[in-house]
Parts: C-alpha cells; structure tokens; sequence
C-alpha cells in the first residue's frame, strides 16, 4: 500500500489522467513532499484503488497519471448509522468511526431532546473522506442533511429493519435477531435519550427493533461504536 492515498472526484482506469486542484496539489507537493514520478493511491468510491504516478507537479496545479488498479471496491454492507448529533468533536468522532467500520450511509438525526450546534455536512463529509484515506477504505460513505426523527419516520420503507438503541432496556442480554440483517439502519438517541412519544412509536413500527448496549450507560459517541460494532459482529463483515 502507498504512503499517500488520495480521495479524487474523478473517474479512474488505466491510463486516465487526473487533475488536481489547489489544495490537493499543496498537500501532495506541498506538505507530502511528492514529485514527478513519485506514486501514490487514489480511489474515488467506485471504480476501487489505483496507483498512480505524478506527471505534473506545480504549486497550485497538477496531473496524475493512472497505472495499475491494486484493489477493487469493496462495498460495506447496507449498513446505515443514524445519530442525534451532540458537541462538534464528539460528531466528528462517531462520523470518522463509522466510515472505518464500515457505515453506507450517515445521517444526523434531530430529535426532542437534540441539543448541539448546527451541523455541517460539508465539513463531516470531509471527515468521511479523510477517515477513508487513512484507513484504507476504498469507499466513501454519503453524509446527508439533518432530519427529524419523525419526518424521517414517516418515509420509512418498511423492507430496511431498524434497530435503535433503547436505554430503558440498560442491562438486558441481547442477541440480534435475523430481521436485523442488511439492509438495516442502527439509530442512536441524543444524550438526553428519546421523549416517551419517540421510544413509543418506534416500539410500534414492526421493522423497529430496540436493543440493549450492556449494563452500562454509555455516551452517544461510545454507544455509536458499540451499536456498530455488535452489528457487525452479528451480520456484517467483522
């Protein structure tokens, strides 16, 4: 694997040349030192990861030049994290973790008790992308726009099963049943957890089901990771 992967809005194949923009062009040559036939990864998300050699290195500009693809996509399940955003680092986090274990789709989630910042997607998008460049991933997840929680409940099709993280059931020995198999959505509250109307209409939605993290209480951040981990461990490729 190269030292230096890049995320590129561009098609790739053999051959395909790439241009760069401003601040790609500084943080290669710039700050990563790279110069002509110099080779590093690129990969955009869908035609998988390729090496690709420096052909034009200048301070504002440059081209790649595609060799040689060395890995295909790999797709992540239909796996889906969506979250009650909280503090600006902590949102960051669960975005950064959820690209590198392997989330489709991130969506924040405003609900009753939701209490942070506006949110960003151009800015958590990036931070998808990072994660991806420097975890090795070879897809990128989508961010999307806010939504709240029962306009988003209102469109929901009923084939994806829902599994949302239930602090009421703190302590109970959960097993994932098989309805929880992609395609699936994991749903986390926001620190203040769901209003009784929201646990009571997602406990009488027949795709929903609510499950317990252990004995403990844990933060959004940390209940994120551990929602995502323990689906993974079950159904997804862990």
């Amino acid at each position: 694997m190269s030292k230096v992967r890049l995320f590129v809005d561009h098609p790739l194949g053999a051959g395909q040349t790439v241009p760069l923009d401003r601040d790609q062009a500084h943080y290669l040559f710039g700050v990563m030192r790279l110069g002509p036939g110099a080779v590093l990864s690129l990969f955009n998300g869908q035609d998988g990861e390729w090496d690709a050699e420096v052909t034009e290195a200048a301070k504002r500009r440059g081209t790649l030049t595609c060799i040689a693809q060395t890995r295909p996509l790999q797709e992540p399940p239909d796996l889906w994290l969506l979250f009650a955003p909280i503090k600006k680092a902590r949102t960051d986090f669960i975005v950064e973790k959820a690209t590198e274990m392997g989330a489709r789709r991130i969506c924040p989630v405003l609900t009753e008790f939701t209490n942070s910042e506006r949110v960003r997607v151009d800015r958590l998008q990036a931070h998808a992308v990072e994660a991806a460049e420097q975890c090795g991933g070879t897809y990128v997840p989508e961010v999307a726009e806010p939504v709240k929680l029962d306009r988003l409940l209102d469109g929901w099709d009923p084939a994806r099963a829902l599994m949302f993280c239930d602090e009421t059931r703190i302590g109970a020995a959960d097993d994932l049943p098989d309805t929880l198999r992609a395609p699936t959505a994991i749903l986390i509250g926001p620190e203040g957890g769901f209003s009784p109307r929201e646990r009571d209409r997602l406990r009488g939605m027949d795709c929903a089901t609510g499950v317990s993290l252990g004995p403990r209480i844990l933060r959004a951040d940390t209940a994120a990771v551990a929602a995502l981990t323990l689906w993974q461990n079950a159904h997804g490729d862990w």
